[in-house]
């Protein structure tokens, strides 16, 4: 995937949102929007995966302020690079930079091959949506796929 070609309709489908995870802690979070990786053909391994990205949860904070976490894994279970995101309906605790719970979720899911510039580029993508607060405020109450969808497009 060249940087030119990358946005988000390569990285992120309706398959890939979630906008009612079940979860009620990082991992059972974690483990359902893998699964919607895994049934989307976006990883083979969901074992290797998640360990991976537990891996990188280990070396720093993925939550950011205002509910919204960006964990990632770089791994080599990633067929192709993708964007799986999920809200949940009560907050998580996660490790977040202000100190409280979560409860939406940017699951990065990057190639080994991708992992230095295409990853910074979705990252640098993501950082400039979080920035915008009316951006945050409409993920948190967005009612469909494709609402999120045209949030995500409409700033690319």
């Amino acid at each position: 995937m060249r940087i030119e070609e990358l946005d988000f309709n390569k990285v992120v489908t309706e398959d890939l949102i979630e906008l009612n995870l079940q979860g009620t802690t990082k991992e059972e979070v974690l483990n359902e929007l893998t699964n919607l990786l895994f049934e989307n053909g976006c990883i083979s391994n969901k074992e290797g995966f998640i360990r991976d990205v537990m891996f990188r949860e280990n070396e720093g904070v993925t939550g950011l302020e205002k509910g919204v976490a960006i964990p990632h894994g770089k791994s080599k279970h990633v067929l192709k690079t993708s964007i799986a995101i999920g809200r949940t309906n009560k907050f998580v605790e996660w490790e977040s930079l202000d100190g409280n719970p979560i409860n939406i979720i940017i699951l990065f899911a990057v190639k080994d091959t991708d992992k230095t510039t295409i990853h910074i580029k979705l990252l640098q993508k993501v950082a400039v949506l979080l920035a915008d607060e009316e951006t945050i405020s409409k993920f948190q109450t967005l009612q469909t796929k494709k609402e999120f969808l045209k949030i995500l497009t409409e700033k690319d």
